[in-house]
């Protein structure tokens, strides 16, 4: 790992004697909450009634994809799968399907999903991790199109992936079974070689790499999954490999449509508690924030200023996001591992995530920092909003301003009176998680 130590700069601002921490109040944003219950059950319904002739499972070598994105279940989802497969006289497998997260090493990407609870020991079926991949055809263009070398050699894949808004591009197909094909078994060479072209390219060559994997690589069956915004699994559907594609493109206007949103227009300063890998391949979502390392977000939310407190554990030091932020802290930029970070930015080309945003010693002086450096607004009635993260939407803090505007929106529950905003004695925020719960 590479960490950064960044010098201490206090900065001396005119003006922030005038500026003052708003109280802030609990809220319930109210979004869908249809869900699945019984994951496993459901799972294993979907694959007797959606699936022709099991019989052709006997005797083979299956491989199931288990890609970096944190899905809710997922070891019990992969569970399933492979117990019905060997029900079938199947020999399941799994492989860590993420392209080059998990620092472009077979070892970091097995030890990333064992942090899924996906092991040999939990699902009970083998975890096969390699780097290596096989050639498996070319793209018009010329292209090398390419798959993981335990995938190819298998007698089948099982395409599984979550669908859902990508956070760097728009297109009929974003983040999902397709992208699993296109980059996440394509391993670092196949993900840095798509990625040479950049997101305005992947709306049409994804498909075009979709082609190439189901006509050259064994693909046993796709599996789409699809989350609430309260990050609960709402939709789980199997289908067989000819409407592997088809399915993948509808799944995704359901997953648009799900998706978390503030239900106010207008923040002049969002503090985010941490952002990871595991949360969104941007770290945030900008589905949420608006804030991405492409174009296509601005029009998401009107946000001033973007502050950003911390990395989560399950990101490993995996600093993707951060570049986003107007303001973080010195204790934030030196947990991040410039290595494993910079290795993604260059996989995808997108260079500008890398970048360091401004730093302060302290929470209390970053946020007052935001609030001083927003244009046009009433500094004794800044519009301060905190999440934990971009999967967590439900329970969330806003400023005292706001009450007029969500008093009467159905959407919404107050939920406390205003209170101080809290600190430790070193000026950081006290994580009242538990404020933030019903």
């Amino acid at each position: 790992m590479k960490f950064i130590k960044f010098p201490p700069i206090p900065i001396k601002i005119e003006g922030m004697e005038n500026i003052s921490i708003p109280k802030m109040m609990k809220i319930k944003q109210i979004y869908d909450k249809k869900k699945i219950d019984d994951i496993e059950g459901f799972v294993k319904k979907q694959m007797e009634n959606n699936l022709r002739g099991t019989k052709r499972f006997a005797g083979k070598k299956i491989c199931i994809t288990a890609g970096s994105r944190g899905i809710p279940h997922l070891d019990v989802i992969i569970k399933s799968i492979a117990d019905k497969l060997k029900q079938w006289g199947a020999e399941p497998f799994i492989i860590p399907a993420m392209g080059s997260h998990g620092g472009a090493t077979a070892e970091g990407q097995k030890e990333m999903i064992a942090t899924y609870n996906i092991t040999e020991e939990s699902i009970g079926a083998p975890v096969r991790a390699t780097m290596d991949v096989a050639r498996i055809g070319n793209l018009a263009d010329g292209t090398p199109v390419y798959c993981d070398k335990f995938a190819y050699e298998s007698d089948g894949v099982v395409i599984l992936n979550k669908v859902k808004p990508h956070t760097d591009f728009r297109g009929e197909y974003e983040s999902g079974m397709a992208k699993m094909m296109s980059i996440g078994l394509a391993n670092h060479k196949g993900a840095s070689m798509f990625h040479m072209m950049g997101f305005p390219s992947f709306p049409k060559r994804i498909p075009e790499v979709c082609e190439v994997f189901l006509k050259n690589a064994s693909i046993a069956f796709g599996v789409g999954i699809v989350q609430n915004a309260y990050d609960d699994i709402s939709e789980i559907e199997v289908m067989e490999k000819e409407f592997l594609l088809e399915r993948d493109r509808e799944l995704l206007k359901i997953a648009k449509k799900k998706i978390a949103t503030f239900k106010m227009p207008q923040i002049d300063v969002l503090v985010i508690d941490e952002i990871g890998k595991n949360i969104s391949g941007n770290g945030h979502d900008p589905n949420i924030t608006g804030r991405g390392n492409s174009q296509g977000f601005e029009d998401v939310i009107d946000l001033k200023k973007l502050f950003i407190r911390s990395l989560n554990e399950e990101t490993h030091h995996n600093g993707a996001g951060i570049s986003a932020a107007d303001v973080t802290t010195r204790r934030c930029l030196e947990s991040v591992d410039y290595e494993t970070m910079w290795i993604n930015n260059v996989t995808s080309t997108m260079l500008n995530g890398g970048k360091t945003p401004m730093y302060t010693e302290n929470d209390r002086d970053a946020l007052m920092l935001c609030i001083r450096t927003c244009n046009g607004i009433d500094f004794n009635r800044a519009k301060v909003v905190r999440i934990k993260d971009t999967l967590s939407m439900e329970f969330i803090e806003v400023s005292e301003s706001y009450y007029d505007e969500l008093k009467d929106n159905p959407e919404v529950e107050i939920l406390s009176e205003p209170r101080e905003m809290r600190f430790d004695k070193d000026g950081f925020m006290l994580n009242d998680y538990a404020l933030m719960k019903e």
